[in-house]
């Protein structure tokens, strides 16, 4: 015996695969040796180092293994099942996935794509501690504050799922517990109010959150765990919508930088002839753009600063950006870089097209613009100051453009769409 007295101790792993914001569950079936006919995620015995084991796992009960990247793994949960004998100690991960085509194993017998919290309002029958595996890796608003790899579409969606997840396991607590709904609302507006404290910056964050607040028909967890399951579908077809009418201007030569998932949907949806990509400093986002759009059309990677002189030396049809912010006259906060090729690209006569959904509209004046880290700069002994901006704005009048689910508007439109937005406030 390696566990207590009584029972033989199994690691296994556990990898939860997310897309669109629900997670991949499967059911077990009557092949495996334990909890059959119970769902659960992509699991199996860890014998040697977890991290390889998972990822064997993936590939063999979901063949994903090619469209998965790893988002966070977590300290394990042990727990022991007497009916087994078993003591279990579960590692749990998280994996975004680019597919949900699953090739599903003899272990699995079905398999379903669904929102987390259904683990918990659902009435499958699930493998024990999914829940609590999940909520280890689970976002969380600590996590998307310190979050510097991904936009701010991606990250408003991970906003909507952390209040999902928090509504759901509410909703659970007053089935099994009979809790105040008056008490649930107290809770998810003190942590909507968090969320929006994060990322000050990001309006369209902002948005999305006061949205699913105010849609609220009535003030309870219920309510919330529904209008935020319904605002990450919005989000995501607006996102998808924004994409698809900003690919009609991807013709010929398109420029780009730093890393925009609805730039780059755009621009496989198009017809270029050629990608130019700025690398995007300090963390060279730019690169995965020109990546994944290498085997499927010419792609030039370039330095920032060699943007001015590509788009005075190189033939350029069109330059497409993205935005994380789109200010109420105009104005487009995106990563830092993007002011200068504007200026560039009008001063040779190139247009210019931000993609953005409307929700990414600001709803105030005054711009909140984040820095990273002076490291990524300079981390020599002598005394300097340092200046590392991560945004910067570019002017109203040299963008061709705005390229949003509802077309592409212009500076005065943008006033209308902000109206509406401040109308989405005054849930609190």
């Amino acid at each position: 015996m390696t566990g207590t007295d009584e029972y033989e101790t199994s690691h296994v792993v556990t990898a939860f695969l997310r897309s669109r914001g629900e997670v991949l569950l499967c059911r077990r079936s009557d092949d495996v040796g334990t909890y059959q006919g119970a769902w659960g995620a992509v699991s199996g015995f860890a014998e040697g180092d977890p991290d390889a084991q998972v990822r064997a796992e993936i590939a063999e009960e979901t063949g994903l293994e090619e469209a998965v990247s790893l988002v966070r793994s977590a300290h394990p949960i042990r727990f022991e099942d007497p009916d087994l004998g078993r003591e279990w100690v579960v590692h749990p991960y998280l994996f975004d996935c680019e597919r949900r085509d699953v090739e599903l194993s003899a272990e699995h017998d079905d398999a379903e794509w669904i929102a987390p919290t259904a683990i918990l309002t659902g009435d499958r029958e699930t493998v024990p501690k999914l829940w609590e595996a999940y909520e280890r890796v689970a976002p969380t608003v600590r996590s998307i504050a310190a979050d510097d790899e991904h936009g701010a579409a991606a990250l408003s969606i991970r906003a909507l799922e952390v209040l999902r997840d928090r509504a759901g396991l509410l909703v659970h607590e007053r089935e099994v517990d009979g809790t105040d709904p008056a008490e649930e609302w107290d809770e998810l507006t003190a942590l909507a109010r968090r969320l929006l404290e994060a990322r000050p910056a990001m309006a369209v964050l902002r948005n999305r959150v006061n949205r699913a607040m105010a849609s609220t028909e009535v003030r309870n967890a219920t309510a919330v765990l529904e209008s935020t399951i319904a605002g990450i579908d919005r989000a995501l077809e607006a996102d998808e919508r924004a994409a698809a009418n900003a690919s009609e201007y991807v013709e010929g030569a398109v420029l780009t930088l730093s890393r925009s998932g609805t730039v780059l949907e755009a621009l496989r949806a198009g017809d270029p002839s050629r990608v130019f990509v700025a690398e995007s400093r300090p963390r060279c986002e730019g690169v995965d753009v020109a990546e994944a759009l290498s085997t499927a059309v010419p792609v030039t990677l370039h330095t920032d600063a060699a943007a001015a002189h590509v788009l005075s030396r190189e033939r350029v049809d069109c330059v497409l950006v993205g935005a994380d912010t789109v200010l109420p006259d105009g104005r487009v906060v995106n990563k830092t870089g993007t002011r200068a090729l504007a200026i560039a690209a009008a001063r040779e006569g190139v247009p210019v097209y931000a993609v953005a959904a409307t929700d990414k509209t600001s709803t105030r004046e005054s711009i909140n613009l984040e820095s990273g880290s002076r490291n990524a700069v300079y981390e020599g002994d002598a005394t300097l100051d340092v200046l590392n901006p991560t945004f910067d704005v570019t002017p109203a009048d040299c963008l061709t453009g705005i390229v949003t689910e509802r077309g592409t508007r212009s500076s005065v439109e943008l006033e209308g769409v902000a109206a509406e937005l401040r109308g989405l406030e005054g849930w609190g």
